[in-house]
């Protein structure tokens, strides 16, 4: 039975805010050659001897993202399912989710290869050999996990305590003294997240240590709304029934309980990119041990990090800083509190900040937008189009806009008019008119916006029709 990855993509990446948002989390983070964490992993499980099928377990918010990242990676011999969460309920949940779609499919012998979305692999042939083991050993009917030899005492990842390939125990992140123990010891394994399973054997793992996640994930996923498009089905899990689905980690609910499990070291130069200080490391470093993005000036700096997206930025007399600016928040933290900034993030979160969800340029199915300016009674937005591609048929309750075309053709309905418009043209849009915006050409649309009105709230919006079924 050939192997399936199931890549698993949930959470925020709360520190590697300000670049991570909710809906735009870290696994979409630009690397310096221009690809994408979840593009990389995607690429990686495609490249695996006889992969021709592959299950995403991600939101529904991310589909279109998603989808795009694993266009660039360009394996168009992949088959695509992705399992759609309303909302995460960790990561117990979408292991069952996965497993259960693949019993269905393939029966309970398809080899489920959990892979998380976010992880950096700098040897793909010794990751491809672990692989290969662990499936052989899967067979048996054990759950495999696979360990990473340690680099270092490292106290921000799990460890694995294991003996002639079997788990003694897993331990949760450990303060500096005990985590130089378990290195010293070489009995200890950094826990990679990453597992290898027969489906059957992991339902019966389920049904006994977290009977109540199976049960709720299999009802979301048997109630759920599937969708078709070329080489890609789609599963709107049930919300309600996904709703009353525990949250709790994979780890906790079957990897800790079971006694079937084994484990599998390698060495392939792994980094699970959980903090600014490890994203830094991706890029290269001057003789002073700074590295950059971005156009960045240093005068007297050592060991910094500096990621400038829009602007310039310069340091001087500084060390071991990470200063990462983006369009409409900037972050400056010590290398050494790198972990402290999820902490940021959840006040952020907590008081309905914006900039905890969304990026001043948002990604929609159809393309993007970008908030340049907005203040009392009025937004202007910079709106991309992608060829082909269109809006939803819609109408706003509190605000007016102008649409004027910079570059590219568009075909709007507006009320009961369809007009095309050409670079300098432009269209009104009274409040509560019915409109559409259509991209019929083979270049971007490129448009300004200008919105006027009590709220201007996204969610000011009604959808009476919409080819991303979001009406």
């Amino acid at each position: 039975m050939t192997i399936i990855p199931a890549i698993i993509s949930g959470g925020a990446g709360s520190r590697l805010w300000p670049l991570s948002r909710e809906m735009h989390p870290k696994p979409f983070i630009e690397l310096p050659d221009g690809s994408t964490l979840i593009g990389r992993t995607y690429s990686r499980a495609a490249r695996l001897g006889g992969v021709r099928s592959a299950i995403t377990v991600t939101n529904r918010e991310l589909l279109f993202l998603t989808s795009d990242a694993y266009a660039e990676a360009a394996a168009p011999e992949v088959a695509n399912t992705f399992l759609l969460e309303p909302f995460g309920r960790d990561t117990a949940a979408a292991v069952a989710l996965a497993t259960v779609h693949a019993a269905a499919e393939n029966g309970p012998d398809a080899k489920l290869l959990i892979l998380p979305s976010d992880h950096l692999i700098g040897d793909e042939a010794a990751f491809a050999a672990a692989v290969a083991k662990a499936e052989q050993i899967a067979t048996g009917g054990r759950i495999v996990t696979f360990g990473i030899v340690p680099e270092g005492p490292e106290t921000g990842y799990g460890y694995i305590e294991a003996e002639d390939g079997n788990v003694l125990r897993f331990v949760e992140k450990p303060d500096l003294e005990r985590a130089k123990e378990y290195v010293a010891s070489g009995r200890f394994l950094w826990n990679s997240g990453m597992f290898l399973f027969a489906a059957g054997t992991m339902l019966q793992a389920m049904e006994a240590h977290c009977p109540d996640v199976l049960a709720g994930a299999t009802t979301a996923y048997e109630a759920a709304r599937r969708s078709e498009s070329d080489r890609r089905t789609a599963f709107e899990v049930d919300p309600e029934a996904f709703a009353a689905t525990p949250a709790i980690s994979f780890d906790y609910a079957v990897m800790e309980k079971a006694e079937n499990v084994a484990c599998v070291p390698v060495e392939c130069g792994w980094s699970d990119i959980g903090s600014w200080a490890a994203l830094a490391d991706v890029y290269p470093a001057d003789e002073q041990g700074n590295r950059s993005a971005g156009e960045t000036v240093f005068q007297d700096v050592e060991g910094c990090f500096v990621q400038a997206q829009d602007r310039l930025v310069g340091l001087v007399g500084v060390s071991d800083l990470l200063v990462i600016d983006t369009a409409d928040a900037l972050l400056v933290a010590h290398k050494d509190k790198a972990q402290d900034v999820k902490h940021l993030f959840s006040c952020l979160k907590a008081q309905g900040h914006e900039a905890a969800k969304l990026h001043r340029t948002a990604h929609r199915p159809w393309g993007t937008y970008t908030v340049l300016e907005e203040g009392d009674r009025f937004k202007i937005k910079r709106i991309e189009v992608k060829p082909g591609a269109r809006l939803s048929l819609q109408a706003h309750h509190h605000r007016s806009e102008h649409w004027v075309v910079v570059s590219g053709t568009a075909k709007v309905v507006n009320g009961e008019r369809e007009i095309l418009l050409s670079t300098n043209e432009s269209t009104y849009i009274p409040c509560g008119h019915k409109h559409r915006l259509e991209n019929p050409g083979i270049l971007p649309l490129v448009l300004i916006e200008v919105q006027s009105g009590e709220y201007l709230g996204e969610d000011d919006i009604v959808r009476f029709d919409d080819v991303y079924g979001r009406a």
